[in-house]
């Protein structure tokens, strides 16, 4: 959106070109810091309550550079915009990847790459559509836009269910069992995948599905627990860092 936005802003605000390159480029440096910090706050509360922060990123950075009176506020916005493109970017796919069941695990991971390129296109389509306005409410618009899909995003995250991986880390095990059936085939699937989840994590399972029972701690026969734990649960941006960010170079092209 901001490739058809700058050219109205320089016209209404007067910017420098310095400030046009400032403007446009901070978003790929900003959005690394999101990427960063996103891993930890997934670990901390959840991938779920994540993808809200970074709705909430969205919502913020969209009002406040529709709003902005000047250059400086108009960079806040961006830097918000910024830090929610990082968040998503990083926690959409780890949120999909824990939660589908493995057959069709690589086509939903595949979805955000879809989708950005798809937002890329609607953003062309829509700073088109508002080219004809005045300079002044034209650019105000096209950014501003960006507030309805975080309103989307936002609202959805109240029906979406928390990822069973982050569940069994909590120790919350019978819920992370409700999730698995409602995202599971059958039983027998979502049993298989509360055991493979709960043997990374090491836990010790010692019940069925039903009334399930499970005892906290390392699975001494193995170091590869403890590998998958550290790795893969406790801090998830390492692992999808680098094709994420790679995806984030690319939004604003």
């Amino acid at each position: 959106m901001i490739s058809g936005a700058v050219l109205f802003i320089k016209e209404d605000l007067a910017i420098k070109e310095v400030q046009e390159e400032v403007l446009v480029g901070s978003l790929n440096i900003v959005s690394l810091v999101g990427a960063l910090a996103a891993g930890r706050i997934a670990d901390a509360v959840g991938r779920k309550w994540t993808m809200a922060v970074a709705a909430l990123f969205f919502l913020l950075g969209a009002v406040v550079m529709g709003l902005a009176p000047n250059f400086p506020v108009l960079m806040v916005g961006r830097v918000l915009a910024g830090i929610g493109v990082g968040f998503a970017l990083m926690i959409a796919p780890v949120y999909t990847a824990e939660l589908a069941p493995a057959s069709s695990r690589g086509s939903l991971v595949s979805l955000p790459e879809i989708f950005i390129n798809f937002g890329i296109l609607l953003g062309y389509i829509v700073s088109f559509c508002l080219s004809g306005l005045p300079p002044y409410l034209s650019w105000r618009l096209m950014l501003g836009a960006g507030s309805v899909p975080a309103i989307f995003l936002a609202l959805s995250v109240l029906l979406m269910p928390e990822s069973p991986r982050w569940l069994v880390t909590q120790n919350r095990i019978q819920e992370a069992e409700h999730v698995l059936l409602k995202t599971s085939y059958d039983k027998a699937e979502a049993s298989a995948r509360l055991v493979e989840i709960m043997g990374a994590a090491g836990f010790v399972r010692s019940t069925g599905l039903d009334g399930a029972q499970s005892e906290p701690g390392w699975n001494d026969a193995s170091g590869n627990n403890f590998i998958m734990h550290a790795v893969c649960l406790k801090n998830p941006a390492p692992v999808s860092f680098v094709l994420d960010f790679l995806s984030v170079l690319r939004i604003e092209r």
